[in-house]
């Protein structure tokens, strides 16, 4: 008899034999193609970070800065009314945003997303690892929130990675695409090194909650 595996879904967590080198950052230019999920940066179920650098001209910008993924599952982080949004697509059934309290400078910024995982995946209820997120400009907290429930194993089919803009069915449904991005964006960087910034302030709110 042929050996059988009966784990089903669970078999998708196995690392597969890749074609290039395991890296622990990935950075990704404007006006390219999409980059499929298989071959990007695997930021499910682990600490990430996105870094984006960006030229805000006067009166401000909008637009998809970087998208994974499809109206069916994914993130996009994008400006909209002077403000960063960091948007987060379950399976096509809940989305969440969150969004900086803070409009974004003009000029030169870098703005940065943060997730830090606050429990494990359940793979049986088709959820991946709830966690923090943080919205960042040049390293001062400018936003945060929570992402009761993400997706699992795999974001959603017929999207990629994209930067820029936006492709086929919208993530967030706060625009529509291509919803491309009006200032200058130099690159973004995806960081799955699990090296956060520390938020002494955020920190110290969480001690002084347990007093």
């Amino acid at each position: 008899m042929l050996p059988i595996d009966s784990r089903l879904v669970l078999r998708f967590m196995d690392e597969r034999p890749q074609l290039t080198r395991d890296r622990t950052k990935y950075t990704y230019f404007p006006h390219t193609s999409s980059v499929p999920e298989k071959v990007g940066a695997a930021v499910l179920n682990r600490p990430h970070s996105i870094t984006a650098h960006l030229n805000v001209p006067k009166g401000g910008a909008q637009g998809v800065i970087v998208a994974m993924g499809s109206g069916s599952g994914g993130y996009v982080l994008f400006m909209q009314d002077k403000k960063l949004h960091y948007a987060y697509n379950y399976v096509g059934s809940q989305e969440i945003v969150i969004s900086s309290k803070e409009e974004v400078p003009e000029g030169a910024v870098e703005v940065r997303f943060e997730f830090e995982p606050t429990g494990k995946p359940d793979l049986k209820k088709g959820k991946g690892s709830p966690g923090n997120v943080q919205l960042y400009f040049n390293q001062k907290l400018v936003g945060e929130g929570k992402l009761p429930v993400t997706i699992p194993l795999a974001f959603g089919l017929g999207g990629g990675l994209v930067v820029g803009r936006g492709t086929g069915f919208p993530i967030s449904s706060r625009f529509q695409n291509p919803f491309g991005f009006t200032g200058t964006l130099h690159d973004v960087v995806i960081d799955v090194s699990g090296d956060l910034i520390v938020d002494k302030e955020s920190e110290m709110r969480a001690v002084m909650a347990r007093q």
